[in-house]
């Protein structure tokens, strides 16, 4: 006998094996069912609204880094702040690690370029949802160690064998480009 007064499970379908997975759909994953009803709760939505936020932020949150990356001035801060995404640190293999921005310190350079674009993408996203920037902001910070441990393992697989960088790309100029399409996915 089925309950079918239960609501559909809110787990995001996974992709197709032959495509590759947005990092959107990876951060969703990650988040987890528990941490993606707490969004939902924090925004007062069901899980699908939650969805739909935690997308349209971590899209923001790319989006900005690349944008920074494209900014000469602060292309070398982001260089190294993927530079300091190490697959192999045991601070991004869980997601519990982490609480809001006290819980960054692990995190390095990156999860402090995440806080410092905190305010400019909840005020983006806030524009798009109507949403109040400080419940974006919540939820940016919640998001945050979702998405270093989503860059941790995307950095992994695009690491070369040996320690070097992906496909063998010298450290700068150029292969920053190919670095955050290859980890990030999506434009270049």
């Amino acid at each position: 006998m089925s309950d079918d007064s239960q609501p559909a499970e809110s787990q995001p379908a996974a992709p197709r094996s032959s495509e590759p997975r947005s990092f959107e759909q990876d951060v969703l994953n990650e988040l987890g069912d528990d941490r993606l009803q707490e969004i939902a709760g924090l925004l007062g939505t069901d899980a699908s609204g939650a969805q739909e936020v935690v997308g349209t932020t971590v899209s923001a949150l790319s989006g900005d880094i690349r944008g920074r990356a494209a900014d000469p001035a602060e292309a070398d801060e982001v260089r190294q702040a993927f530079a300091e995404v190490e697959p192999a640190d045991p601070p991004l293999q869980g997601v519990a690690a982490f609480g809001g921005l006290g819980g960054l310190a692990a995190g390095g350079m990156m999860s402090g370029m995440l806080a410092k674009m905190s305010r400019p993408v909840a005020n983006a996203v806030s524009k798009k949802t109507g949403i109040p920037a400080p419940t974006v902001t919540r939820v940016i910070e919640m998001l945050i160690p979702v998405v270093l441990a989503v860059l941790s393992k995307r950095a992994a697989r695009t690491k070369a064998p040996g320690g070097g960088t992906p496909n063998g790309s010298a450290p700068s100029g150029g292969g920053l480009g190919d670095l955050l399409g290859q980890i990030l996915g999506g434009k270049k």
